[in-house]
């Protein structure tokens, strides 16, 4: 099973179920939603992508002049569809390389590792640098190596027990595949940026 296949079979609503979260792995997930909250002001137009079932475009609404959520998983987009209450949020379903939108946004995000789970990374950074083209208002959140044990302990508990570890990614026996980074691994790749640490197990990066 490929990445794809595993989101497709609802992996993500599992996984963002408390009960299935290490306390590592809860403090991560706090810890980026005080990121989100500290980064985004008020009349902002925000990108969100691999959005998800849009949870940070919904919890931000209230301060939020426009929310574009975009995941290449149709049912997530259509759980987030279903949720949204306000006219100014929307979820499209596209390739995170190739997002429909010409407009540019102030802020784009790719937060909760999902980065570290797509197979064209550098796509993924030229696409959000062209739709927020302003250095420094470009997010990803992503794991370091200090990860490893607690997400160990969460995938198991979600059914995907890790097979295969290595420095750069974790594979497990549902065919799940994470990477974690290094901070000179995280320059090579996305370039001038600034990195800072989150939670003790993750990195924020700002480009």
């Amino acid at each position: 099973m490929s990445n794809d296949d595993v989101y497709a079979a609802g992996l993500l609503n599992r996984a963002l179920d408390p009960a299935t979260q290490p306390p590592e792995i809860q403090a991560f997930l706090r810890a980026e939603l005080d990121l989100l909250h500290d980064a985004v002001m008020a009349g902002m137009r925000v990108l969100d992508v691999g959005c998800g079932s849009g949870r940070h475009l919904l919890l931000l609404s209230d301060r939020l002049r426009l929310g574009l959520g975009v995941d290449y998983e149709h049912s997530y987009i259509a759980e987030a569809a279903r949720r949204v209450g306000a006219p100014h949020l929307h979820f499209v379903t596209c390739d995170a390389t190739a997002i429909p939108v010409v407009a540019p946004f102030d802020v784009a995000v790719c937060l909760t590792n999902t980065w570290g789970t797509m197979s064209d990374q550098a796509g993924v950074l030229r696409e959000m640098r062209r739709l927020a083209p302003t250095p420094g208002t470009r997010l990803l959140s992503v794991y370091s190596k200090a990860s490893v044990p607690s997400r160990r302990e969460w995938y198991r508990r979600l059914g995907h027990a890790v097979l295969e570890e290595t420095p750069e990614y974790l594979v497990t026996e549902g065919g799940f595949r994470s990477e974690q980074f290094s901070e000179t691994r995280l320059r090579n790749i996305v370039g001038d940026c600034a990195i800072r640490p989150l939670a003790g197990i993750a990195y924020v990066v700002t480009f």
